[in-house]
């Protein structure tokens, strides 16, 4: 600003003696440069730097940071194994005339331009672009191909959902997925599915048992992975019914461990006061499909005169009214008022 005001205030010359004086001392700066001594900066010239960091910024990594999401989906991509079902698009580069969509067969091959049927079932993605890469060189159709291999869609990389599933069905699975995952994305459980979950995996026969929590966030012990292929059941848990004169009729819930009669009472409101009590009895079905009935000493086990009975899956304990005979009818009507809109209710062990 200085110099400004002296070449418009001074005239010409000022201007010209100070343009004078800054090549002076630029020339002389320039004779007069020598090696600063070990660790201290130089008064003249900023720090070296090199062409990397001056051209590019270091950019600041943040621990745990994920990685880009083309990495991912990459990776996913070259590990997925093709199945029958699959529908896949191929691109070759520099070829787009050979780029195709093609669906798998039940065989595992697939039907491709020049190339006929090429078995690519069970592969990975990027075994599956090596084969192909391999048939159109050998082949003389391409000179150092480059194959690139998309799923588009996949019905082998499902896993199938069986049983008191809200949404059973078969849900793709792709990357890492855990079993609560699964479970989730189908719904979660329904009001009587039991807690005791088999895992098939699809190399093998036999099944995988798992005790899971009531509340799923409670444990996280079972919450195994889950591998395209396999079939997960949860079966119905065990259900015992009580009706007649008892304040809440109600199906319970037994998923884990046992009940007696003076629990399953209890959890239906315990008996009314018109309850014939000495007269309770359990509905259960044979091996053989037929009905028998088993009178229960109700009084004698308050009394702690004989030992509380324990119920089984689809016994129905039944609780007539004071005064009223206990006839065949009686049994029948028990049996309809098990498929009326009965509460349920969950035992915990």
């Amino acid at each position: 600003m200085y110099g400004i005001q002296g070449y418009t205030r001074w005239g010409k010359p000022a201007g010209l003696a100070l343009a004078t004086w800054l090549l002076t001392a630029g020339s002389l700066s320039g004779q007069q440069a020598q090696p600063a001594p070990s660790g201290a900066p130089s008064p003249l010239l900023p720090p070296p730097q090199s062409v990397q960091s001056i051209a590019t910024p270091a950019t600041p990594q943040v621990a745990g940071a994920p990685r880009p999401a083309s990495a991912e989906t990459a990776a996913d991509n070259g590990s997925t194994r093709l199945g029958a079902g699959d529908l896949i698009e191929i691109n070759v580069y520099n070829v787009p005339e050979l780029a195709t969509k093609a669906r798998i067969g039940n065989n595992g091959d697939v039907y491709l331009p020049l190339l006929d049927y090429v078995h690519i079932g069970d592969l990975t993605v990027d075994e599956a672009q090596k084969v192909l890469e391999k048939r159109l060189g050998e082949g003389g159709f391409v000179r150092s191909p480059h194959v690139t291999l998309f799923v588009d869609e996949s019905t082998s990389q499902g896993v199938t959902l069986l049983g008191e599933i809200a949404r059973p069905g078969v849900y793709p699975v792709l990357g890492d997925r855990k079993l609560y995952d699964v479970i989730s994305s189908a719904g979660g459980f329904t009001a009587v599915a039991a807690r005791k979950v088999s895992i098939v995996h699809r190399d093998q026969s036999q099944a995988t048992t798992l005790i899971l929590p009531r509340n799923l966030a409670d444990d996280l012990t079972n919450n195994v992975s889950i591998l395209p292929g396999d079939t997960i059941n949860v079966p119905k848990a065990p259900v015992v019914y009580v009706v007649g004169d008892v304040g809440r009729p109600a199906g319970i819930v037994v998923d884990q461990g046992t009940i007696t009669v003076l629990q399953a009472i209890a959890l239906a409101g315990g008996t009314n006061h018109t309850a014939r009590l000495n007269s309770m009895r359990i509905v259960r079905k044979d091996k053989d499909l037929k009905m028998t009935e088993t009178i229960v000493p109700y009084k004698k086990i308050l009394a702690a005169k004989a030992p509380d009975v324990t119920l089984e899956a689809d016994d129905i304990l039944f609780v007539p009214v004071s005064g009223a005979r206990v006839a065949a009818n009686r049994t029948i009507d028990a049996v309809a008022q098990v498929s009326t809109g009965m509460v349920l209710v969950l035992a915990r062990p």
